[in-house]
């Protein structure tokens, strides 16, 4: 079993908030939820940055790929905590590793990625991703996790 990530292995932290229509009929954060935080906090960095200009950018990211492990739910009220990191850096794509912490915990409650393929915005062809982009991506990189004994 593989073990669960801690906030200390991500480059950056973003606090966000739940909502009331979050929780499902089992009384916890529906799947779907996850997938709606790593997505608003990857593109709000991106945003805050000016790397992201969602009406006018000349390349744009489409998620490719996506996926999720669960730990341990989370409910409305809690203030999840999304951890960002960058584990692969193409020429036209990039792999973000995200986990959700709950409130202060250290432990995630659930793990996941997403790949971003940049394309230009009118042929939606793949294209560089533009050199500031990758340079703000680089700052997410952390080292490569080393097994456990």
């Amino acid at each position: 079993m593989a073990q669960v990530e801690t906030r200390a292995r991500y480059a950056q932290h973003i606090i966000l908030d739940t909502r009331w229509m979050d929780n499902d009929a089992y009384g916890h954060l529906n799947n779907v939820v996850y997938y709606s935080l790593f997505d608003t906090a990857v593109n709000r960095w991106l945003i805050e940055r000016d790397l992201l200009r969602v009406a006018d950018s000349a390349a744009i990211g489409l998620v490719v790929e996506t996926g999720c492990r669960y730990h341990a739910p989370l409910t409305f009220p809690d203030r999840p905590t999304v951890g960002m990191r960058v584990a692969h850096l193409g020429t036209s794509s990039v792999r973000y590793e995200l986990a959700v912490f709950r409130n202060d915990d250290d432990t995630a409650s659930a793990e996941g990625h997403f790949v971003h393929v940049y394309v230009d915005r009118e042929s939606r062809r793949p294209t560089p991703i533009p050199p500031s982009i990758r340079d703000a991506l680089g700052t997410l990189r952390m080292p490569v996790p080393q097994p456990v004994p």
